[in-house]
């Protein structure tokens, strides 16, 4: 037994180098594989006919199946779509924050809001802007539609925001129309404001814009603050009741402006102002003198448009003068 396992383990390394080194055994190779090809046929026709059967009788339960994740990615993509819709939405509300960051002149940085006091008597929120973003306390926040409040706690990276509509909060107002000024205060109700101090005889009516009048110097003047909703006046009483409806969107808005106002004194604002007047004066002056200047080269040109020439000679004289004689007036407008 050993000598013949011996002799088909010779016999079969001795074939393997064969095929190896020579041809001699491609056609054996050849019609050896025709043999097995054809019992992999039949060795392969129940497993052939099992799929049929199952493909037969499972197509019900693959439609089904099928079905139910097709429902599942419908789902998915009904979700996304929401998602795309919310996002549209928080672009078209960020665009707007940055059309009015666009009419301020102080500095601002986009804040998020990332919490809201859970206590139903304070009307707090919590924003992602901190100290180390340089944020400071009573620093104003506004969103797109007009003043929402102060910074009234101060952490590294949040702050906390008291919004105008807190009893603790006042701010001084005056109407748009007529500059009356007045004190606006919170009624713990996000939807209303309250003018306290206004006579029974002031000029103010329903419907009046109330912007900052900055006084106090902690919000900056002409920010829109609040709209005249009621005007209630009793005859009986020295003050008339006045209620407003805040113009920012304090239970809305998710985006807000955290605004650096200018923290020059004004001194120094007054004599920045008067030092960018004379710069504006010296220039308006040094236009006029070169405007004299600029005119008498133009009027040299003219001479040789009188000559009987042909029609294309007063063509380079006409040229000069039109800008030496447009040039003064604009210098003299800037």
């Amino acid at each position: 037994m050993g000598v013949r396992l011996l002799v088909l383990v010779v016999l079969s390394i001795a074939l393997m180098v064969v095929d190896a080194r020579f041809t001699l055994l491609k056609p054996v190779r050849g019609q050896m594989s025709l043999v097995l090809m054809q019992s992999y046929l039949v060795t392969d026709v129940p497993q052939r006919l099992w799929q049929g059967v199952a493909s037969q009788f499972g197509s019900r339960t693959e439609l089904i199946a099928e079905n139910e994740k097709l429902k599942t990615e419908a789902l998915l993509l009904q979700g996304r779509l929401q998602k795309l819709a919310a996002l549209t939405e928080q672009n078209v509300r960020l665009r707007e924050l940055l059309n009015s960051s666009a009419l301020v002149n102080e500095k601002v940085e986009v804040a998020e809001l990332i919490g809201v006091d859970p206590n139903p008597f304070t009307h707090r929120i919590l924003i992602n802007k901190g100290e180390r973003d340089g944020v400071v306390l009573g620093q104003p926040v506004l969103d797109a539609r007009g003043l929402m409040g102060q910074v009234v706690e101060l952490m590294p990276y949040t702050s906390r925001v008291l919004l105008l509509t807190d009893t603790t909060h006042s701010i001084p107002v005056q109407v748009n129309r007529n500059g009356l000024r007045a004190i606006a205060s919170g009624t713990g109700n996000p939807e209303r404001l309250e003018l306290r101090h206004v006579a029974d005889t002031a000029d103010i009516k329903e419907g009046d814009l109330l912007v900052s009048s900055g006084l106090g110097q902690r919000f900056p003047a002409g920010y829109p603050v609040a709209t005249v909703r009621e005007v209630i006046h009793d005859s009986g009483q020295p003050f008339a009741i006045v209620r407003a409806v805040p113009t920012a969107a304090l239970n809305r808005s998710r985006y807000m402006l955290l605004v650096f106002s200018d923290s020059r004194t004004p001194e120094q604002r007054a004599a920045d102002a008067a030092q960018a007047q004379e710069a504006a004066d010296r220039q308006a002056q040094s236009g006029t003198a070169e405007a004299p200047a600029a005119a008498a080269p133009a009027a040299t040109p003219a001479a040789p448009a009188v000559t009987p020439k042909p029609a294309t000679a007063p063509a380079p004289a006409a040229a000069p003068v039109s800008p030496a004689a447009a040039q003064p007036p604009s210098r003299e407008t800037h």
